[in-house]
Formats: C-alpha cells, structure tokens, sequence
C-alpha cells in the first residue's frame, strides 16, 4: 500500500514525537477554540472535511502519498473524563486517490488494497489515553485487507467551535499513525517501496 499525503502542514505538524508537548510554529495552521471548548456529546464524522492521507518511501528517493476520503463514523467524548472516548471510524477503500490514475487503478486492484474483495477499512478505539490538555494517546484495532492488528496514533484537538455553514459544533483533530503494511498482507514491492506506512489524519466531527 502507498500513502497518503495531506496538508503539508499537518504532516509537518505530527511528525514530532512529543506531540502533546508541541506548541506548532507561527507559520503552521491554527484552528479556533482549545479543549476547554469541546461539548461533552456524541459526534459523527463530517466526510466532506475529513481526509486519511498514506504515505511510503518510493524506491528511496522521495516520499509519495495518496488520500482516502468519504469516511464515516461515531465518536463520544466527554472532556472530563477523555479516557472513556468511544471512537469507530469506517473508510471505503475504493477512495483512494494519488495523483497517478494508472496508480489509483492499481491500488484498487487485487496486487495492492483489493478494493473489490475488502471493500472497507475500519479502526475501532480500545483504549484513550490524555496526553495534556489537548492530545491522546489512542489504541484501537485497525481492520484492513482482511487482517486486523492493534495500532496506537497520537491525536491533537486542532478546533473547536459551530460551523457557521451547518451551524452545528464541530471539533476537529490531527492524528498520526504509523505501520508496516505487509503485516496487512500488503507487501508488494517491500522494501523498494518502503514497508512503513504513515497516516495522517485530518478528522471532522459534528456533534448530533
């Protein structure tokens, strides 16, 4: 599997290990509101706004990424108590994008993401960790091509506030993973293209 690449920002963003400690550089995206700001509810993921962008290392030589879209999904939260978070998230896999079209193809296909046999990936949270005021440390199963292993990423409350299209409140995150996608039965081309895989996660929700 190759990934996926988002706002340069973002990547930028949580590609330092002490994510919750970072306070992002004057020149990175800011969002309104802080933690203080979240309402306690249940949410669901806003799919126009949310994006999961892969990354991996072509043949050494640079970083190529592509994006999943149109994900779906619940999350409940209660800022008093993060740790009791509930987070599933859905994403159809035949949403992959690069900025090849004979790639997009051949991810799709039966050699890569075989989007046709498995046509979703899903992560389920199993653990919540506060990380300060702002960040989470999140353990969860991440189900893809067939094969389910445990993952852990660290996410980053980005904004909190009511949309002012949907006028429904919103909060939104940063998030970042890391994994070997053959351990997903994805190795093709290991290790020229690299078996590591970064996600990042630029995640919308709308409470309801």
């Amino acid at each position: 599997m190759r990934s996926k690449a988002l706002f340069a920002a973002a990547a930028l963003l949580l590609t330092a290990p002490a994510l919750a400690q970072m306070t992002p550089p004057a020149d990175m995206l800011h969002g309104s509101g802080t933690a203080a700001d979240v309402k306690a509810g249940t949410y669901a993921v806003e799919p126009n706004h949310t994006q999961v962008t892969f990354s991996v290392s072509h043949f050494g030589i640079s970083p190529f990424a592509g994006t999943f879209s149109g994900a779906s999904g619940t999350m409940t939260v209660d800022p008093a108590k993060p740790e009791a978070t509930k987070l599933d998230v859905t994403i159809p896999v035949a949403s992959v994008q690069t900025t090849s079209d004979v790639l997009t193809g051949e991810l799709k296909a039966a050699d890569w993401l075989d989007a046709a046999k498995f046509p979703t990936a899903t992560f389920h949270a199993t653990k919540v960790t506060p990380l300060g005021k702002d960040a989470v440390s999140v353990d969860g199963n991440l189900t893809l091509h067939g094969v389910t292993k445990p993952v852990s990423f660290r996410a980053k409350l980005f904004g909190a506030a009511t949309n002012p299209m949907s006028k429904k409140f919103s909060i939104g995150f940063l998030g970042r993973m890391t994994f070997k996608r053959s351990d997903f039965g994805v190795s093709k081309y290991v290790p020229m293209v690299s078996d590591e895989t970064v996600l990042v996660i630029n995640a919308a929700f709308e409470q309801q």
